[in-house]
């Protein structure tokens, strides 16, 4: 007796789908695999509480008091209270030549740091590394970094000896050349070069720990590969090394590029002064006069949130076009 191709190929097949939905009704649901997954792993989550309750206390709550960038806020009736305006404050602050002058300070010094301070840590990481005298090289990268280490007011203290028209010496060795004095920091033309080049000296060897530890990664059999072709250092650097931590200084340019309206406040509050508000105001220290000095908390919120959507604007952007081309992103 012989048996039909075709109705033993329906059998089959439906035997087939009959398996798979019986493995697919015994198979856990998501919520019964999530709690499987925490009753295993409880220890760890636990030691996650306190870094969640920070991040709900101190991160997320504040968040509510956004909503005072669109009232006419008064801290005797609360946040509630005050009266709705919604864009009013958006519009007063685009109209406000100080609040432009400043957002466009913030760009330019932001780009500068960008252009001439991020490059920097890469080439520091690719020197440390490049050092075979171990003594020399801890000595020298104990120096690199320690300005990180050093608080603000001690660094624009240091700067602002640095350029005294007097005693500094900065002013004393252009003296020898027959140069008057000039009391750099009240020239709104000197500020961002020596803002942008005290951010650099200060943070520059620090975030050349990031790169060291991706350099660290780099697999030595490549290198011993490339000595035994001939390669000379220097091709060595361009070939191997750099092609090899292109995803991190990728991921640091992006991070890099989000924070481009974050200028460091604090040495901004330190070294500028009004002869060059022209040149050295940027948003945060707008924010600053206009929310802490002049009580305009409102005005203030509505330009600290406008930063903020624009460095979101900045992180998508950058991400999104590095995913696209690099394959490398954040998420």
């Amino acid at each position: 007796m012989s048996i039909d191709p075709q109705v033993q190929g329906t059998k089959t097949e439906t035997l087939v789908v009959e398996a798979r939905e019986a493995q697919r009704r015994r198979r856990p649901g998501r919520v019964q695999r999530i709690g499987d997954h925490i009753r295993r792993e409880w220890q760890l989550y636990a030691m996650l509480i306190p870094t969640i309750l920070w991040l709900i206390i101190f991160l997320y709550k504040p968040m509510y008091g956004l909503q005072i960038a669109f009232k006419d806020y008064s801290v005797f009736r609360g946040v509630a209270a005050s009266p709705w305006v919604w864009f009013e404050h958006f519009e007063t602050l685009f109209s406000n030549d100080q609040f432009i002058r400043a957002l466009k300070n913030t760009v330019i010094i932001s780009f500068y740091s960008l252009l001439f301070g991020f490059p920097v840590p890469i080439i520091l990481a690719v020197m440390f590394n490049e050092v075979l005298h171990q003594t020399f090289k801890k000595t020298l990268q104990t120096v690199v970094y320690l300005p990180h280490f050093i608080s603000s007011v001690i660094i624009a203290g240091i700067v602002i000896t640095a350029f005294a028209p007097s005693a500094g010496i900065v002013n004393t060795v252009l003296g020898w050349f027959g140069v008057s004095s000039v009391y750099f920091l009240t020239k709104p033309e000197w500020f961002r070069p020596i803002f942008v080049g005290t951010t650099i000296w200060q943070e520059a060897g620090f975030q050349s720990i990031a790169y060291l530890a991706a350099i660290a990664g780099v697999s030595p059999t490549l290198y011993e590969s490339a000595v035994v072709d001939g390669a000379s250092r220097w091709q060595m650097i361009w070939k191997i090394t750099i092609p090899s931590i292109m995803p991190t200084i990728i991921i640091m340019l992006i991070i890099r590029i989000g924070n481009m309206l974050e200028v460091s406040f604090e040495m901004i509050i330190l070294l500028y002064q009004p002869a060059t508000y022209e040149t050295a105001d940027v948003v945060n220290t707008f924010i600053y006069r206009q929310g802490i000095q002049g009580g305009q908390y409102d005005l203030a919120a509505a330009a600290g949130l406008f930063n903020a959507v624009v460095a979101f604007v900045l992180v998508m952007t950058a991400n999104t076009i590095s995913k696209r081309y690099s394959r490398t992103s954040l998420w």
